[in-house]
């Protein structure tokens, strides 16, 4: 940052040690326990003096619900499975990757469900998945929680009156299901999901592709669809305490032409959001959908956006090595409307470079090195808050994994 803003740094390490044991051919028994620890980092319990905001980048490596617990572990995957070659049951705690609710992005503690999973695939190329949701654990967290519970681990932003967001710990919601259908023919995907949160929301996506191939160059074209309502009374009967308003209708498209040829590729994106009241997702379950995504910032929380995003990238197969560009200008609602715009954030031009590293001679080993700076539209009167932790900074991270 600026000099009048407080710096931080983090060194942080992960270790997770899992086994699979098979019966019968068909059934599998998962397991998986993660450990982290804080190696060196700056102190990630101060507050910035200026704005008076806590760490975000740096402690979301960590456990988010307690930042001073240096090293600590939990029990991310044990289930049972049953599969044959065109579906599969998978019960109890495991990993996802679905539009709403995924992995990560840039945590060491990748977000994981428990639950069941349910996919079917048949002999046209066409796929069923199926996920009941009863426990989460949200990235940059220790516990598992309950739905309701996870809501509000991430910063929560403004309510629709301006003052700080009430909804952590006093959000009620049971289940999450996710239905995702998708098919591939020839140079076509069609690909839709549904992701109902019990009492809080539910998001329809539809996307479709298609390649047009031509010899050692192709190009492509995509478009998604989006829809959101709230449903119950968005978390809790007090509207002052819910997270989304239940009479919210939001809605997005988002289109992607891509092209690609030999190792070089590249993609432009657009993003527009609309409707009544905010495009709500919570940021602690994962990345979000669109083609317009940039790692290390989520759109999201606003009642409209435009969203113009690029990425270039160029493989050296050789080498092992893969840099690429992701550029981007995002045009956020005015910053005095709390109800368009949770976070306070200001419109932003975003740049990420980076460098992924998978030396020839070990296939455990990958690496990948990322520089990304953020920087207001207009910096004009822009207050502490609306800066820090936004925009106006340099923030770079260096990646190691090793598989054993």
């Amino acid at each position: 940052y600026p000099s009048d803003f407080k710096n931080d740094f983090a060194l942080g390490t992960s270790l997770n040690l899992g086994t699979e044991l098979q019966f019968q051919e068909r059934i599998k028994i998962h397991f998986g326990y993660r450990f982290f620890g804080n190696v060196w980092s700056s102190d990630l319990t101060e507050v910035d003096a200026l704005s008076g905001q806590s760490n975000r980048y740096e402690a979301g490596l960590f456990d988010l619900l307690d930042p001073s617990d240096r090293f600590f572990g939990k029990l991310e995957n044990l289930s049972l499975s049953y599969s044959r070659t065109d579906w599969g049951v998978k019960l109890g705690r495991m990993g996802i990757d679905s539009d709403w609710i995924n992995l990560q992005d840039g945590r060491l503690s990748p977000t994981a469900v428990e639950g069941v999973n349910f996919w079917l695939n048949n002999s046209k190329k066409f796929r069923i998945e199926f996920w009941g949701i009863s426990k989460i654990s949200v990235r940059g967290s220790s516990k598992w929680m309950s739905i309701g519970e996870s809501v509000g681990v991430f910063p929560v932003g403004r309510d629709l009156a301006g003052n700080p967001s009430k909804y952590f710990q006093n959000t009620s919601s049971d289940w999450i299901s996710v239905l995702e259908l998708s098919k591939k023919w020839d140079s076509y995907l069609i690909k839709s999901s549904v992701t109902t949160v019990a009492n809080i929301s539910n998001t329809i996506t539809l996307t479709g592709e298609h390649t047009f191939p031509k010899q050692a160059n192709s190009w492509m074209f995509g478009m998604q669809l989006g829809f959101q309502q709230g449903l119950g009374d968005g978390g809790n009967k007090d509207l002052n305490l819910a997270y989304k308003d239940p009479t919210d209708r939001n809605y997005a498209v988002s289109f992607r032409l891509g092209y690609s040829k030999d190792r070089f590729k590249s993609n432009l994106n657009l993003t527009q959001m609309g409707g009544k009241g905010r495009w709500l997702s919570p940021r602690e379950w994962g990345k979000d959908a669109w083609y317009t995504f940039i790692p290390r910032e989520r759109n999201e929380g606003f009642s409209n956006l435009t969203a113009v995003t690029a990425l270039i990238s160029y493989d050296f197969p050789k080498a092992g090595l893969s840099p690429y560009i992701n550029f981007g200008f995002h045009f956020l609602p005015d910053l005095n409307s709390a109800e368009a715009n949770k976070y306070n954030m200001p419109s932003y031009r975003q740049i990420n470079i980076g460098l992924k590293y998978d030396p020839i001679r070990s296939k455990r080993l990958s690496i990948h090195a990322l520089v990304m700076n953020k920087e207001a539209l207009n910096r004009n009167e822009l207050t502490p808050n609306q800066r820090y932790n936004k925009v106006g900074m340099i923030h770079t991270n260096l990646i190691v994994n090793w598989n054993f």
